[in-house]
């Protein structure tokens, strides 16, 4: 049923709006479940191999293709509405809906992998699907564990562990959200940087970074970093009891199955965290404090089709300057850095290192708070002499 919100506004008189994609967030819920669809055409096929990679064509092929031809919605909810959208809890109901799903796919691939004579190239296949499905996973605990109420942080730390990532939400919020676009922040790019090199500069980093929050925060409360009540290992522990649960189930053949499903899971991470903060640097000011995380400091995507799939994670300028807001209400702004394609299609130009400086290092360059100006740039240290040589030196300072 469509829902209007409205109010009586004493200066704008009546205010209406209506979500019209109210309905399409179901495909959030439904999408985890699309990683069984090799396994259905597997079984009603006589069994065929091949079939085991349409959730990866899908992922990988559908999805940028239906970026283009659904385009960009660039509607914003009223500002004076957000309080009553916010309030609603259809949305909120589909996040938490999300969770189990994560589990339930895990779960079914894993039974498949240990049950059946598949070949060696079959099993990659069916733990790189789990491995992106479980990814999402990790988006939907970035939806819910950047919000208040403690039930929604407690599932975001559950729906980590299908991914053994339990450190993310401590991470993220508490590291990522203060560091963001500074060269201190291991989950930021820099120009110049392959994906490839930003990984081993960002999983460990994370890691370590949340770590450490979780141990100051824990230090406050004159507690130990092994105390019961850490976030990270109360995550970590469920990860355990269900990754070692399967390698019971199922046997060895779970160990190469989950290695390449949690490695894969987390480049899905890295691969997002690579395309949103792609050479965006925030300025310090004269006390030496970085400027306040504005919206031109994350690269936006407005495509329908990706940011139904993924809460609207692809409207990250918004989140950034307003991380609590939920997914239903983020907005788009005029003049921010806008990606050429929606996530999955921006993952495949990173994965091709001189096709994504190629495609991503002029616009940089070209963004209206930077305008050719290298000092506004978070530039890889070593490859700043290439880049002040091929683009003007500039003010190559950090600031």
């Amino acid at each position: 049923m469509t829902v209007t919100y409205q109010l009586t506004h004493p200066e704008k008189g009546l205010i209406r709006y209506t979500d019209k994609k109210r309905h399409l967030w179901v495909a959030s819920l439904i999408l985890p479940l699309l990683a069984l669809s090799g396994i259905a055409g597997y079984f009603a096929l006589n069994k065929a191999e091949y079939l085991l990679l349409a959730p990866l064509f899908f992922i990988y092929g559908i999805v940028p293709l239906l970026d283009s031809v659904f385009g960009a919605d660039e509607n914003n909810p009223p500002e004076e509405l957000v309080p009553q959208l916010e309030a609603d809890r259809y949305y909120r109901i589909l996040t938490w809906l999300t969770v189990p799903m994560h589990f339930v796919v895990l779960l079914a691939l894993a039974w498949f992998v240990g049950t059946q004579p598949l070949s060696a190239w079959a099993i990659v296949a069916v733990a790189l699907t789990a491995g992106i499905y479980s990814g999402l996973g990790i988006n939907t605990a970035h939806e819910l564990g950047h919000k208040k109420p403690v039930f929604e942080r407690i599932l975001a730390r559950v729906v980590l562990a299908v991914s053994t990532y339990g450190h993310f939400c401590v991470e993220h919020n508490r590291g990522h959200h203060r560091d963001v676009a500074t060269p201190e922040d291991p989950a930021s790019s820099r120009m110049g940087e392959s994906i490839y090199k930003f990984m081993l500069r960002e999983i460990p980093g994370a890691f370590r970074r949340g770590w450490n929050e979780e141990k100051r925060r824990l230090a406050r409360l004159n507690k130990s970093a092994w105390s019961a009540d850490n976030e990270i290992l109360q995550s970590y522990a469920l990860s355990a009891l269900l990754q070692g649960g399967l390698i019971v189930l199922f046997g060895w053949i779970m160990v190469p199955f989950l290695l390449i499903h949690n490695f894969w899971a987390w480049f899905q991470l890295t691969s997002a965290n690579y395309i949103e903060h792609y050479g965006l640097l925030r300025q310090r000011k004269e006390n030496g404090r970085y400027e306040h995380c504005q919206p031109h400091h994350s690269w936006n995507a407005n495509y329908i089709f990706s940011n139904i799939l993924l809460f609207h994670l692809e409207r990250h300028s918004d989140h950034h300057a307003n991380p609590t807001r939920r997914y239903q209400s983020l907005r788009n702004f005029d003049d921010i850095p806008e990606l050429p394609n929606g996530y999955f299609g921006m993952f495949l130009i990173a994965y091709v290192p001189w096709l994504w400086y190629r495609v991503m290092d002029k616009r940089v360059l070209a963004l209206p708070h930077i305008d050719g100006d290298l000092g506004k740039v978070n530039i890889d240290p070593a490859k700043r002499t290439r880049i002040v040589a091929r683009y003007g030196a500039g003010e190559v300072s950090h600031g």
